[in-house]
């Protein structure tokens, strides 16, 4: 059954009551608005990691031993990284992954791979939704709810709305296929094709309704004549409805992006989905440093939700 918003269940894979009383013992973040209010107005925002940089060089049990040492219940599972979860194992060593995730208490959230639909070469992108049909059925082995996909970007001599086109019947063609899956298809806002009026152009082509949007925090989110604070309102106001269940984050203490804004405006939509840290910075400890991102993220909620 393809995903849909507000119809009770979600990307988590369960129910939102489900998932609320579940937050606690995952270590998820899961506050009221107010004492007394209802399960229904807490928050239910998960907080976990992309491997992309971080995590990149851990194979999977030492990911997940350090997911688990810092409160990090989730994780997206980047193509190519030394954890080598990859389309080529076989169903034995899939259902091993499934298992290791599950005896670690952490959540996949699903694959992030490296595919993309804008190239104007039709043999390419053909090969490009192939490989992502791939992941897609990884994914479901392993346990994740979802295939992490990117527009990319323009070329020479082609018309910006042609390769629009292109990339949103592309997926089109994923979202059908995840949904016999119980997958979504998660556009990251990447590349040339990364501002929010492109992602809007391209989710109003990719009308499926198993297709969503990743929010990848990015400085172009902040573009426009106002504020940073306004023009992020503004521009995440373009795709919010299509969002999915993943939003990548980076390093919430930066002065470059406004984080606190960005999680108050998901705390006040009443979005639910995963926090996934996709960090670049190079500190001396890891593991300290997601620990510490981990207070930070739990504070900036309980003051959105405040």
């Amino acid at each position: 059954m393809a995903f849909q918003q507000n119809k009770g269940r979600n990307m988590f894979g369960f129910s939102r009551r489900a998932f609320l009383g579940t937050a606690a013992a995952a270590g998820l973040a899961s506050v009221s608005h107010q004492a007394g209010r209802a399960a229904d107005d807490e928050v239910a925002i998960g907080f976990g990691l992309v491997t992309y940089m971080w995590g990149a060089d851990w194979d999977l049990p030492t990911l997940l031993e350090n997911c688990r040492k810092t409160n990090c219940p989730g994780v997206e599972l980047r193509t190519t990284h030394a954890h080598k979860v990859e389309p080529e194992l076989n169903d034995q060593q899939r259902a091993d992954v499934a298992k290791r995730f599950g005896d670690a208490g952490v959540t996949c959230v699903g694959i992030g791979s490296d595919e993309r639909f804008d190239n104007p070469d039709p043999a390419l992108v053909k090969k490009a939704i192939e490989r992502s049909k791939e992941f897609i059925r990884l994914s479901h082995d392993i346990g994740g709810s979802g295939v992490k996909v990117k527009p990319d970007r323009f070329w020479p001599n082609v018309e910006k709305q042609k390769t629009i086109e292109q990339i949103g019947k592309a997926l089109n063609e994923l979202g059908e296929y995840a949904a016999g899956f119980g997958q979504q298809v998660r556009l990251e806002v990447h590349g040339q094709c990364g501002e929010l009026p492109t992602i809007k152009a391209i989710m109003d082509v990719a009308t499926d309704e198993n297709v969503a949007v990743c929010w990848n925090s990015n400085k172009t989110d902040l573009a426009g004549d106002g504020t940073p604070a306004a023009n992020l309102a503004k521009n995440l106001g373009l795709v919010r409805k299509r969002f999915g269940a993943t939003c990548h984050i980076h390093e919430l203490a930066s002065p470059d992006y406004p984080f606190q804004d960005l999680l108050t405006l998901l705390v006040k939509s009443k979005w639910e989905g995963w926090c996934l840290m996709e960090n670049a910075s190079k500190p001396a400890d890891r593991v300290a440093a997601m620990a510490a991102e981990r207070k930070l993220f739990d504070a900036m909620i309980k003051k959105a939700a405040s």
